[in-house]
């Protein structure tokens, strides 16, 4: 069934690409200002910036609106250089309630792994097992010793992606040699375990000491989701916190949270499998791309609507985080999936229908 699923998304996919648009006759350049930074002070207050004073469509909003409300979202945000310009909470949601991230928290894990590897305590290019030991899965020893962190980080590990989410070592099992192989894989979230090993501290802890509280993502936590998987939860407002760390490549108001070189590369391809991934995001504008659960590699762009230097995180559900540096924007989406009978683990075509959307507001 999953292949199927994905399968019938790809081919959407596909015939959309034929309909994309050059992003500079779409979206027009953002006016030059300051950047703004909310304050981490638990007041959560926040700047706001027009529509009329960006020269918008104002007629394009509520179009918007009622096609995020038809597609089950609970909350919708847009920054421009900081600032918030849509801000709305749909179907029940409200701005004080948590959601979870979903596999758009990945980028978190690859963000906190950078902080880790800046303070000395991990190499991204050694090898799991100089961390957690030998043993953290079924396969070989020489295998097993094949794999980094950065493999981890890039989804090339070569472990079997059709095991389930159970990422104990009897599940973690051989189908390729590490770096030769892309496949979507929980078995990332093992970075959290490296990053524990190494700094002496239980993940949540090294997060929101390094991370979370820095931002102030105030009341976001990790929660098992059933499955031995921690899932991020937080407010609408906590998420598009970390979007704009993003698009900021790392800095939060004249502090670098994690060093700029190591936010290059998790936002550049990380490896030539999949020209549309790096360090667990998503990357648009590349001539191929592959999608979790297929051995299949696609021509054309990720989202053929979206900007072209766009990178994503992008979870289950539809849960998403656009940053698009060019225009100095950062878009969330949470809530429901957008089409029920058609749920995916990450990208879907609500993604390029949205970014339809979206662009009438240009």
């Amino acid at each position: 069934m999953q292949f199927k699923t994905y399968l019938f998304a790809c081919l959407g996919l596909i015939a959309l690409t034929s309909c994309s648009k050059d992003d500079s006759a779409s979206t027009p350049s953002t006016p030059e200002e300051t950047m703004y930074f909310p304050p981490s002070d638990g007041t959560n207050t926040w700047e706001t910036k027009s529509i009329a004073s960006l020269g918008w469509n104002q007629a394009a909003v509520q179009p918007l609106v009622d096609y995020l409300t038809l597609k089950n979202t609970k909350s919708f945000m847009i920054l421009v250089n900081g600032r918030i310009v849509m801000e709305y909470y749909l179907n029940g949601h409200t701005a004080t309630t948590p959601w979870y991230w979903a596999s758009a928290g990945k980028t978190l894990t690859a963000m906190t792994s950078g902080i880790a590897q800046q303070e000395g305590l991990i190499n991204i290019n050694n090898k799991v097992s100089d961390y957690l030991g030998t043993g953290w899965t079924s396969i070989p020893l020489a295998k097993e010793n094949l794999i980094t962190c950065k493999n981890l980080l890039s989804m090339t590990s070569g472990l079997d992606d059709t095991t389930g989410d159970d990422v104990s070592p009897g599940n973690l099992q051989y189908v390729a040699d590490a770096g030769t192989r892309w496949a979507y894989h929980n078995v990332y979230v093992k970075m959290q375990d490296v990053v524990a090993a190494a700094s002496g501290q239980t993940w949540s802890s090294y997060f929101n000491t390094k991370l979370r509280d820095r931002i102030g993502m105030t009341g976001g936590a990790w929660i098992e989701d059933g499955s031995g998987l921690s899932v991020y939860w937080s407010t609408t407002r906590n998420m598009a916190r970390f979007g704009l760390l993003s698009l900021n490549k790392g800095k939060w108001n004249g502090t670098q949270i994690v060093n700029e070189a190591y936010y290059n590369e998790a936002t550049s391809t990380s490896q030539n499998l999949n020209q549309a991934y790096g360090y667990l995001w998503w990357l648009n504008g590349k001539s191929t791309y592959r999608l979790p659960g297929l051995q299949l590699q696609f021509n054309g762009t990720l989202i053929p609507n979206g900007p072209a230097d766009m990178f994503c995180a992008l979870g289950k559900n539809d849960q998403k985080i656009y940053v698009i540096p060019s225009k100095k924007m950062v878009v969330i989406r949470m809530g429901e999936v957008s089409d029920p009978n058609n749920p995916t683990f990450a990208l879907s075509g609500f993604d390029n229908e949205l970014w339809g959307k979206i662009n009438a507001l240009f």
